[in-house]
């Protein structure tokens, strides 16, 4: 097979990005829920990761953010009138709905689509299904922008296969990658792909304080359509007490890269490490944080899991955490053991990602990995992928169109949404989009 690298897709940070607390079960969402918050912080904060992980030699690339206020929701949902109407009323009768269709979370790329390598599927072509994500109103309006993005992004055809969002039942509840990992030799060798579901199937193990979002049925049905041979694939189910612990999310208590599996030792239900250890014809690097060494809720409060774990040019890897995990003293000595033990992560980054952290959204959150090799990447839309001379321009447009604060009563001025269209054209001119 030929050898293949790991784009990283982030999200630029919209210019409505706000704190409405519409996420329940992620706990720093409910947390700053009706806080004041900063986009054009927000944006260059993302921004500048992006450039970091370019700077360490890591390919990066740029997807814009989604139109927003979504009106047709609102007129769907009863409101009428022109524009500016359906924004005042829905703000005087229904300031959630009105909170939903404003939302920036479509910034979080890792919900965005389930992505499965040529190496992996039977067909040879990258396979991409957008996630359904119909357990929040403010995600389940983000599918058909974000299956007509990956389409423009990577054209279908023999190197790229696309499905449409699984239906939107929910038996079928799917969030996206945030609940998917790979594991394998290198990123051009065939793996093993680990579906991580919260609830469905014949288990009767839930959580009993949050939602469990993703199901194995989805779980299926995506490896499925992605023609991952059985023994290729393998479903696992989240552990309960991770979920309703603010894990809403897979990746809040593990990731993955080639062979490491990074973890809370009490991420999974069952005997899913040997599962995954069993699964491979080679012994992984599987490291994992006991709840004595650090708790669950150590792990959510400081999203060290949900770091981005990257291979560097010369083949060490790198952890990519956000700020609060320098500060958080048991995480620290949880990194300090990782660095100092036998594996292949040789370097700690930290990195300000605050606003988005404020909102339930760490470094992983923020970008959709997709592995392609030389010939499939000069099939992808060339506009998106992140270079000195982009990032300048980017910065440039945040600088000149995003509001520097943002309140839950500005969400009602019709000059926020002439605002936002402004930014958005202006962003995907540069993109090429």
């Amino acid at each position: 097979m030929p050898p293949a690298i790991e784009v990283n897709f982030d999200g630029i940070v919209g210019p409505t990005h706000n704190y409405a607390g519409l996420s329940f079960g992620n706990v720093a969402s409910v947390a700053h829920g009706g806080s004041v918050s900063h986009p054009r912080e927000a944006a260059l904060q993302g921004l500048a990761k992006m450039k970091y992980l370019h700077d360490l030699g890591v390919r990066q690339a740029v997807l814009p953010p989604q139109p927003r206020p979504e009106l047709a929701t609102l007129r769907r949902l009863g409101f009428g009138g022109s524009d500016a109407d359906v924004l005042w009323r829905a703000s005087r009768e229904e300031p959630r709905l009105l909170a939903a269709v404003y939302s920036g979370s479509a910034m979080w790329t890792a919900n965005a689509a389930t992505v499965s390598p040529s190496a992996d599927s039977e067909d040879g072509r990258v396979h991409f299904t957008p996630a359904n994500l119909i357990t929040q109103l403010h995600r389940s309006i983000e599918p058909p922008f974000t299956a007509a993005l990956l389409r423009r992004i990577f054209p279908e055809g023999e190197v790229f296969a696309h499905h449409e969002p699984l239906p939107a039942t929910d038996q079928f509840a799917d969030e996206g990658a945030a609940n998917h990992m790979r594991l394998c030799r290198s990123h051009g060798q065939r793996g093993v792909e680990v579906f991580v579901y919260g609830r469905g199937g014949t288990s009767a193990q839930r959580p009993a304080k949050y939602p469990a979002r993703q199901t194995r049925e989805a779980c299926e049905a995506i490896a499925r359509g992605h023609k991952i041979p059985p023994v290729h694939r393998l479903i696992v189910q989240q552990n309960p007490a991770a979920i309703d612990a603010g894990a809403f999310h897979n990746d809040v208590v593990a990731v993955s890269n080639e062979r490491v599996l990074l973890c809370h030792a009490l991420a999974f239900a069952g005997n899913a490490l040997a599962e995954i250890r069993q699964s491979l014809s080679w012994e992984p690097t599987i490291i994992a944080a006991a709840e004595a060494e650090l708790s669950l809720a150590d792990a959510v409060q400081s999203y060290v899991f949900n770091s981005q774990l990257v291979t560097l040019p010369d083949g060490a890897m790198a952890l990519i955490a956000p700020v609060e995990c320098r500060d958080h003293p048991r995480v620290q000595a949880f990194l300090q053991r990782v660095l100092a033990e036998d594996n292949p992560i040789r370097a700690v980054h930290y990195l300000d990602v605050r606003q988005s952290m404020f909102n339930g959204g760490g470094p992983a959150c923020l970008r959709l990995r997709v592995v392609l090799t030389d010939e499939q990447l000069r099939a992808v839309h060339a506009g998106v992928m992140l270079d000195e001379a982009l990032y300048a321009k980017l910065v440039a447009s945040v600088k000149r169109h995003y509001r520097e604060m943002l309140s839950a009563a500005d969400l009602a001025d019709p000059v926020l949404m002439r605002e936002t269209a402004a930014a958005l054209a202006d962003l995907n001119g540069l993109l090429g989009l």
